[in-house]
C-alpha cells in the first residue's frame, strides 16, 4: 500500500521509511509527483491542527492516502517555545542547514543564563493519516524527553538534534544510531501508533 508522506524534508522521509517499510508499506515523498503542489497553509495553533491541515490538503491534491506530521521542540524555560514555530524560530537562512544553524544559535542564546536543571525540553510529533477524500482515519502524538545541551554535539540528526541531550542515554539525539533514535524518538513513537492502525 502506498502512503504519501507530506514532507519535502529528506531526513523525515528516511525516518518514516525506516519504520513503515519493514511493515510492508511503500512510503513516497512529494518528490514522487511531477506536479508541484502548493503547500497547505499551516495556520493552526497546535501541532495536531497543522498535521491535519497538511494530511487533508495533500491527500485531496494527490488522490493518495497521506500521512502528515507537525513536529517541534518545546522548551520549558522559555514558555514552550519554539513550539509550532520550531522550523522558523530564528527566521533566517536560505537553506535547511542554514536555518537549523540559526535556530540552534538562537536557542542557545535564549537559554544562556538558564541552569542545567531548568533546561528540560521535549520533542513533540503529531501525526495524522487522511484518505484521498479528506477523511481523517488515524491520529497520534509522540514525545521525546530530554534537556538542552550547552553546545551542539553529533552529526546523525537534523534540526535541534545536536542540542537535544538525552540523560539516560548519555548522548544527544544527533549522537544516537538511527536504530536507537527510531526506538526512542517522538516521530518513532507517533509512527508506531499509526502503524498499529494501518495493520488492522
Amino acid at each position: 500500500m502506498d502512503i504519501l508522506l507530506a514532507t519535502s524534508n529528506p531526513h523525515k522521509l528516511i525516518e518514516v521509511k525506516a519504520i513503515l517499510e519493514p511493515l510492508g508499506f511503500t512510503v513516497i515523498g512529494l518528490d514522487a509527483f511531477e506536479d508541484t503542489y502548493a503547500e497547505p497553509v499551516e495556520d493552526a495553533d497546535t501541532f495536531m491542527g497543522n498535521a491535519e491541515l497538511k494530511a487533508k490538503g495533500y491527500a485531496k491534491m494527490t488522490n493518495v492516502r497521506c500521512l502528515a506530521d507537525d513536529s517541534g521542540l518545546v522548551v520549558d524555560a522559555i514558555d514552550g517555545r519554539p513550539g509550532i514555530h520550531s522550523a522558523r524560530f530564528a527566521g533566517v537562512g536560505e537553506t535547511r542547514d542554514e536555518r537549523d544553524e540559526a535556530n540552534n544559535q538562537l536557542l542557545l542564546t535564549e537559554l544562556a543564563g538558564v541552569p542545567d536543571q531548568d533546561r528540560t525540553a521535549r520533542f513533540v510529533c503529531a501525526m495524522c493519516l487522511a484518505e484521498p477524500n479528506g477523511t481523517i482515519v488515524a491520529q497520534s502524538e509522540g514525545t521525546f524527553e530530554g534537556v538542552i545541551a550547552r553546545e551542539p554535539s553529533g552529526a546523525n540528526g537534523f534540526g535541534y538534534d545536536p542540542l537535544f541531550y538525552v540523560p539516560d542515554a548519555g548522548v544527544t539525539s544527533a549522537e544516537m544510531s538511527s536504530e536507537e533514535k527510531h526506538s526512542r524518538s517522538h516521530r518513532g513513537n507517533a509512527l508506531r501508533s499509526i502503524a498499529k492502525h494501518l495493520s488492522q
